[in-house]
């Protein structure tokens, strides 16, 4: 699992970041975090193939969050993409992202299929699910976490040997969950498996305030990528518009026991970030002011 920071700026791009979009990496797949305009430009720039987007998460319909929309699904389109892409987000994202669709003469060559979601609702996805929670917002908004399922314990040698199971293809089946007969006896996973242990867990805010909503949502996650929009001296313009300073945000990574926090959304007004990382710092270490185009690799803590 890879996280790639394609913007990391707020309300419209300055000269140092692009606004707000985070792409997921994972096996087969990327997932998208909003999609402001130019995430197309910064796409061609990282590590990501745009073409293997399949699903993209807005978080809430503000302009600097959803407008590079219809770009990236042209481009799409005009590179021959035929699978399908799958567009969610808060009430009217539907209705919006349809609108799109009809700019210009333009006719997408693949199927776009979009849902609104609420705060509560679960997407399984297979091997990993994305939940939505509420964002507290001046507006509809949701704040996701990407959690993958639970993986198989760890193989007990020891308990292997004692059932006298042969080392070999045996003990790759029992590793995959699925029951082997030795010597007439039936070994299941479970006799020589550790307890399962969890997946990983990236939480995505979007723009918000603190909220005990959003600390419930990222609680013991891996990542916290979450809205620091201003420092405290703004903390006033901060609450009016719906937005976290660096300290707020570093306290809901300390009260949720996360592992790491990158700190998005960052004003134009900062064109360096060491004064919102060092004010998160001191509040909670592991906090960092991503960059665009920087990457990070999510590792499995267990």
């Amino acid at each position: 699992m890879r996280i790639v920071f394609l913007g990391t700026g707020g309300t419209y791009p300055s000269k140092v970041r692009n606004v707000t979009s985070i792409a997921v990496q994972l096996p087969g797949e990327v997932l998208m975090f909003d999609c402001g305009e130019g995430t197309q430009r910064q796409l061609m720039s990282s590590s990501v193939s745009f073409m293997k987007i399949k699903k993209i998460f807005i978080s809430h319909l503000h302009a600097d969050h959803f407008l590079g929309l219809p770009g990236l699904i042209q481009s799409m389109s005009l590179n021959g993409r035929e699978d399908d892409l799958f567009v969610y987000g808060p009430p009217d994202t539907a209705r919006n992202v349809r609108m799109m669709l009809r700019l210009g003469y333009f006719k997408s060559g693949f199927k776009v299929v979009v849902r609104d979601l609420a705060p509560g609702d679960v997407l399984d996805c297979g091997s990993y699910c994305v939940r939505c929670g509420r964002a507290r917002h001046t507006i509809p908004a949701l704040a996701y976490a990407l959690e993958e399922k639970p993986r198989a314990g760890r193989f007990e040698l020891k308990k292997a040997k004692r059932l006298r199971i042969p080392e070999g293809p045996l003990f790759r089946r029992l590793q995959e969950g699925k029951t082997v007969t030795v010597g007439g006896r039936t070994i299941r996973p479970a006799m020589v498996l550790g307890p399962p242990r969890p997946g990983r867990k990236v939480v995505y805010t979007g723009d918000t305030a603190p909220s005990k909503e959003i600390v419930t949502l990222a609680r013991n996650a891996d990542v916290l990528i979450h809205d620091c929009t201003l420092d405290s001296s703004h903390l006033g313009l901060a609450r009016d518009f719906g937005h976290s300073t660096a300290a707020q945000a570093a306290k809901t990574a300390e009260s949720a026991k996360v592992g790491t926090l990158f700190l998005v959304h960052m004003s134009p007004r900062y064109m360096e970030t060491t004064v919102l990382e060092k004010e998160a710092k001191a509040i909670f270490k592991e906090s960092f002011a991503a960059r665009d185009l920087m990457e990070f690799t999510v590792r499995y803590r267990i």
